[in-house]
């Protein structure tokens, strides 16, 4: 697979780089232990070494990669890399959602019951990386109302690599028929009830319950 060209309109060589080494290096494609070499990649990607350099600081940053003498090795992401991202998710959503609760932005459900209805669209056009992308939108719509400057700021240290696990995890449900789909749609809108019950409690209790269900769906993925 190939990161979704769709996702990276407007932006630069450089992100396209990282983009794409990111997603080959979550999937496997390249492996643990790997070693990366700037003017294999610049050939690969038909561009000078700079912008493949600043990938390579991008994913040294993200833990991907580990900057040595004879290039870049590859780290990986591991079950436990996973889980971890997994919680800082799970602790960014409970503290978000709970306090937003506590005072609805009028106009959030309705942004939320948008984003579901194109989620709704993409699945009958069989379309995972669209649901893909709209799950994510979904989430990071609710964080971004928080209007929490430092919350954000955590956040956005690692969306990148939640969009690509997204991605891979959207495309694994999406083999398994609608069902799984829908399902995965009922979720967000146990979410947005949630939230529209203005009950902290309520809502601590379905986003325990939703990223309960997303770890499994990570672990089987991978």
């Amino acid at each position: 697979m190939r990161y979704p060209s769709a996702w990276l309109e407007g932006n630069s060589l450089g992100e396209l780089i990282v983009s794409d080494l990111r997603l080959q290096i979550i999937d496997g494609t390249i492996a643990r232990g790997e070693i990366l070499s700037e003017n294999k990649i610049a050939a690969q990607f038909k561009s000078s070494r700079s912008p493949v350099r600043e990938a390579f600081k991008t994913l040294s940053n993200e833990g991907l990669i580990s900057l040595e003498r004879m290039g870049a090795v590859v780290l990986g992401l591991s079950s436990k890399d996973k889980d971890e991202l997994y919680d800082v998710r799970y602790l960014i959503e409970s503290f978000v959602q709970e306090n937003l609760a506590k005072q609805l932005p009028y106009d959030l459900l309705t942004k939320l019951q948008q984003i579901i209805d194109k989620m709704e669209l993409a699945m009958r056009h069989s379309d995972f990386i669209e649901f893909a992308y709209l799950d994510f939108q979904f989430h990071e719509t609710i964080i971004i109302e928080a209007n929490h400057s430092r919350i954000l700021h955590l956040w956005k240290s690692i969306r990148q690599i939640i969009m690509t696990l997204l991605l891979l995890t959207t495309e694994e449900i999406f083999s398994h028929g609608e069902e799984r789909i829908k399902a995965v749609i009922q979720k967000h809108h146990k979410l947005m009830k949630g939230l529209a019950s203005k009950d902290p409690e309520i809502v601590a209790n379905e986003v325990r319950i939703y990223f309960t269900d997303s770890r499994q769906t990570l672990h089987k993925t991978f």
